[in-house]
């Protein structure tokens, strides 16, 4: 090449190379979308190892893995009603190697009982896809002798001392359910918190306190071997069949469910979040998936990220009300 030929082309060559450095890192964008996942990915589920969050995540887990071609790595961080976990997912690198499980209590309830709050559910999160739904159980001691949702109250008015209930925990769901269930039984209901299920379990069934709300896969086996009397469900469940729901009942304004997701840090790539999401949905439409979640109380729930979106913005105020005026806060 001649002399004046090759200046020529050095002169281009860095005048354009800054121009098609930038081309070609704007190509990259979708490109590592097409391609992600090229290495494990990290799920935070924000409650311990072996209880009801963590079987559901496991219960697509291996699943997922074939979906997407890589492993996804549990990672259990417990602690103050699933919140801390679900802040560290809000703070995550939004490369899509991080997803965290958001449920109603985390991401819904936490908002009404938790007075600093690391993290807005709304606007900190894009949500991957709802995995399931569990209804809410109501559950009476068999003393009561009451059998439909008539004699339940009649019962709880007829106690001059008046009656108790249950829960899992001050500002948990099923302290809330018991909070709004004072506007039908207008009766002196008076709530005792318990640390955990168990522990509410035994004294409802020896009697130290009248009724509970939860959901129906702890519930089930002392309902099946007639130890408590169910009464009412939030919506229809498989492992209660024959249960009527409230509205059945008679009584409006409790279909509430316990939902499980998965969300990904707000700035996560809507192509990393879609290509996440199909996978889910192919998942979830697999029967023996679903057979599985089933026998743990919950319903398989296929749909898009904006429909989780939604039901999180829907549902923040409504548990967000009962907290406010129950004067219900959780540490």
């Amino acid at each position: 090449m001649h002399r004046p030929f090759q200046r020529a082309a050095r002169m281009a060559a860095r005048h354009f190379a800054p121009l098609a450095l930038g081309v070609s890192a704007l190509s990259g964008i979708p490109a590592l979308a097409q391609e992600w996942p090229t290495k494990p990915i990290t799920v935070i589920v924000p409650f311990p190892a072996g209880g009801g969050t963590d079987l559901v995540v496991r219960s697509v887990q291996v699943a997922l893995q074939k979906q997407l071609g890589q492993q996804l790595v549990i990672d259990n961080r417990a602690g103050a009603g699933g919140t801390i976990g679900s802040g560290m997912v809000a703070r995550a690198n939004p490369d899509g190697y991080t997803v965290g499980i958001a449920t109603t209590s985390t991401h819904a309830v936490s908002t009404g009982v938790y007075k600093k709050l690391s993290y807005d559910p709304v606007k900190d999160f894009a949500y991957g896809g709802i995995i399931g739904t569990s209804p809410y159980v109501l559950v009476a001691n068999r003393q009561l002798k009451a059998t439909d949702m008539k004699s339940f109250i009649a019962a709880l008015r007829a106690r001059p001392e008046g009656a108790s209930f249950a829960s899992v925990g001050a500002g948990t769901v099923s302290h809330l359910l018991g909070e709004k269930f004072k506007d039908v039984a207008k009766a002196p209901l008076v709530h005792v918190p318990y640390r955990g299920a168990a522990p509410a379990y035994t004294d409802l069934i020896g009697g130290q306190v009248q009724f509970m709300f939860d959901n129906p896969v702890g519930l089930a086996p002392y309902i099946h071997s007639h130890k408590l009397a169910a009464i009412a469900t939030t919506a229809p469940d498989a492992l209660l069949a024959g249960v009527p729901t409230f509205a059945q009942a008679g009584v409006a304004g409790f279909d509430q469910t316990l939902w499980y997701g998965f969300a990904f840090p707000k700035d996560t790539p809507p192509k990393v979040v879609e290509k996440f999401n199909r996978a889910l949905t192919a998942v979830l439409s697999d029967r023996a998936i679903a057979a599985d979640l089933a026998s743990k109380g919950v319903n398989a729930t296929p749909g898009t990220s904006a429909i989780m979106q939604a039901t999180v913005a829907r549902d923040a105020p409504f548990w967000r009300g009962i907290a406010q005026a129950a004067g219900a806060t959780a540490d």
